[in-house]
């Protein structure tokens, strides 16, 4: 999967190094279980404000103050192609661009971007200070999507995910489904129900995997503004298997397993791998809000079983 090269990168769709305007220390959590544990809890949509206060540890991280700005070497398509964090900024245009379109058409509710910030090391938000272990994450808070670009290579190395390019824009496009589910009003009931396997929490979380395969089912289709070229090329069944393999990784089973040596659903913020996968293929093929409703799911483990 690439994106057509010509495509111009807005210079303004993103800030970088890290939260505009913000500074201060960030007490991180010490040893592999601190990690683990934000890396299970805010993983694809957590709220570190939450969780960072849960670790005690002695270690300090400068949060550096944000650039406006897309990073300068990102200009063109062909350049989203070949750096990470270029990539990142143009699959939020194209987010954009499927959801302007998709959003009043299938709810009547009116499109709005929400922010972005590349970071290093680590970052202050509306929902607390965080840092490049938390992984990516949305924040309801101030309506924005942060990522440490680094990560994507932990994504491959430390939870096994391929590296291809829809594994990455996969975790671009979950995060922007959490604004989404914040634009519609649904992103509270991750609070009001925040653990086990049926859990408000998982089927927010499943919801926003299954709007990711929303933007995949229109992003090779649904054209660039001021042109009749989509973002995408065609998709092909590797790129679709690129994005399973990052939703695979990134289920609460696999994690626990990983971490623990056993499964217990009970502790689930995010739904299995078999969960993750199924949901974005729903979102995938059928390509309407209205099959993403994990709320009224029977079954999470068949996501046509609607209530």
């Amino acid at each position: 999967m690439t994106f057509n090269e010509g495509l111009q990168i807005d210079p303004d769709r993103a800030s970088s190094g890290g939260g505009p305007g913000m500074g201060g220390k960030l007490a991180l959590g010490g040893g592999a279980g601190g990690l683990i544990l934000l890396v299970v809890g805010l993983l694809l949509g957590g709220d570190p404000g939450s969780l960072l206060g849960q670790l005690n540890g002695s270690e300090s991280s400068t949060v550096q103050p944000g650039t406006a700005g897309t990073p300068a070497h990102c200009k063109t398509g062909a350049d989203a192609n070949k750096y990470v964090d270029c990539r990142v900024v143009l699959t939020a245009q194209s987010l954009d661009a499927v959801w302007a379109a998709q959003l009043p058409q299938q709810t009547g509710k009116k499109y709005s971007k929400p922010k972005l910030v590349l970071f290093s090391g680590a970052v202050s938000t509306g929902c607390g200070n965080a840092t490049s272990a938390v992984g990516p994450f949305y924040c309801p808070s101030d309506r924005t999507a942060y990522f440490d670009t680094a990560f994507f290579q932990e994504l491959v190395d430390r939870f096994g995910s391929s590296g291809g390019p829809l594994a990455q824009e996969y975790v671009v496009a979950h995060e922007v489904g959490h604004h989404i589910q914040n634009l519609l009003g649904d992103i509270g009931r991750a609070q009001q129900d925040p653990r086990g396997p049926e859990s408000g929490a998982v089927r927010t979380e499943l919801q926003a995997d299954c709007y990711a395969g929303i933007w995949a089912h229109f992003a090779d289709k649904q054209p660039a503004p001021g042109t009749d070229q989509p973002f995408l090329k065609a998709l092909s069944d590797n790129d679709i298997r690129d994005a399973l393999s990052a939703a695979s990784a990134v289920g609460d089973d696999r994690i626990q397993r990983a971490a623990q040596g056993r499964v217990n659903p009970e502790a689930w913020t995010h739904g299995s791998s078999d969960q993750r996968q199924k949901w974005f293929l729903t979102g995938y093929k059928i390509g309407q809000v209205q099959a993403c409703d994990t709320y009224s799911a029977a079954d999470l483990n068949n996501p046509s079983a609607l209530r």
